[in-house]
C-alpha cells in the first residue's frame, strides 16, 4: 500500500494527456504570467513535489527559464514532465531528480526559484515542514523565491466544512474511492486517514495529513526568509488557482545550521 496506489486512482489533473489538465496549465501560466515582474527572467526553476512538473513547466514558460528541474519521489510521474515542456512551446535544460522533498538541499544545485504547487503540504507535518523550509532556503540563490499554491484548511476544513470521519475522494469507471479517519498522532499533529476501494472495500493507503493554515506557513517561513506574503484567491483573481505564499531572499546560514542539525526522530 502506498502513495502510488492512491494515485491511480485520483485524478490529479497533471497528465499531459489529459484536457482538463491541459486547461488547468493555462490557468497556472496565466497566474505566473500576471506576477511576472517580480520574478527572475532567463532563471534556474526548481519545481518541488512536481508529479509530473506541470506546474514548473508554466513557471518556467513565464520566465523564459533556461534550466528546469522536476523533483518528486515518483519515477513515473517524472517521465512525462518533457511533454509539458512541449505543451508550453519551451526547451529549457531538463532535469528529472527523484527523492524526498525534506532532503531537496542536497539533492539539486542552486536555483533562482522554486515552487511547491498543488495543495501539497498536508503531506508535511510541522516538523517536515521545517526541514523542508530550510531545505528549499539553501537551494535557492541569495535573490530566490519560493512560492506555495495552498488553502486555509484550519478555516476551510475544521471550522466551515467541519472534519468527517468517512469521505467520498473521488470517482472513476467503475469504481469510487472513499477515506476514513484512522486516528491522530499527537506528537506530529498529523490526522490518520485510510484510503478504500469501492466496492469491495479494499485499503489501498494510509496517509498522514497535516492541516495546515496559512499564518502558520507564513511563520515558519519567515524564519528561513527575509520577505514573506500571501496572495489571495481574491487577490489574483485567477480560476483554478489557490492562494500564492511567496518568499523571497532566503536566510541561507539559519537554513544550514538548521539542516545540518534537524533532529533524526520527532519528540
Amino acid at each position: 500500500m502506498s502513495l502510488e496506489e492512491l494515485y491511480r486512482y485520483i485524478n490529479w489533473r497533471m497528465n499531459p494527456n489529459d484536457e482538463r489538465a491541459r486547461e488547468r496549465f493555462e490557468k497556472i501560466a496565466e497566474f505566473f504570467d500576471s506576477i511576472s515582474a517580480e520574478l527572475p527572467h532567463g532563471a534556474r526553476v526548481l519545481d518541488i513535489c512536481a508529479g509530473t512538473g506541470i506546474a514548473g513547466a508554466a513557471l518556467a514558460k513565464a520566465t523564459k527559464a533556461r534550466a528546469l528541474t522536476v523533483f518528486d519521489a515518483r519515477k513515473d510521474d517524472l517521465e512525462l514532465a518533457g511533454e509539458w515542456l512541449r505543451v508550453a512551446g519551451i526547451n529549457p535544460e531538463l532535469r528529472l531528480v527523484q527523492g524526498d522533498a525534506r532532503e531537496v538541499g542536497k539533492l539539486v544545485e542552486e536555483h533562482d526559484v522554486a515552487v511547491l504547487w498543488g495543495f501539497t503540504m498536508p503531506h508535511f507535518n510541522p516538523f517536515d515542514a521545517v526541514k523542508l523550509f530550510a531545505n528549499v532556503a539553501m537551494s535557492l540563490s541569495d535573490d530566490g523565491i519560493f512560492m506555495i499554491e495552498d488553502m486555509d484548511r484550519v478555516y476551510w476544513i475544521l471550522y466551515r466544512a467541519g472534519y468527517r470521519e468517512f469521505l467520498i475522494e473521488g470517482r472513476g469507471d467503475g469504481y469510487t474511492v472513499a477515506s476514513m479517519h484512522e486516528g491522530y498522532d499527537f506528537s506530529k499533529g498529523t490526522f490518520k486517514r485510510g484510503y478504500y476501494l469501492l466496492p469491495g472495500f479494499r485499503r489501498i493507503s494510509g496517509v498522514d495529513f497535516h492541516y495546515w493554515d496559512i499564518s502558520t506557513q507564513l511563520a515558519i517561513g519567515s524564519v528561513f526568509f527575509r520577505e514573506y506574503r500571501v496572495i489571495t484567491r481574491e487577490e489574483h483573481g485567477v480560476e483554478g488557482v489557490g492562494n500564492v505564499l511567496i518568499f523571497k531572499k532566503p536566510e541561507k546560514k539559519v537554513a544550514e545550521l538548521k539542516a545540518n542539525n534537524a533532529r533524526a526522530v520527532y519528540p
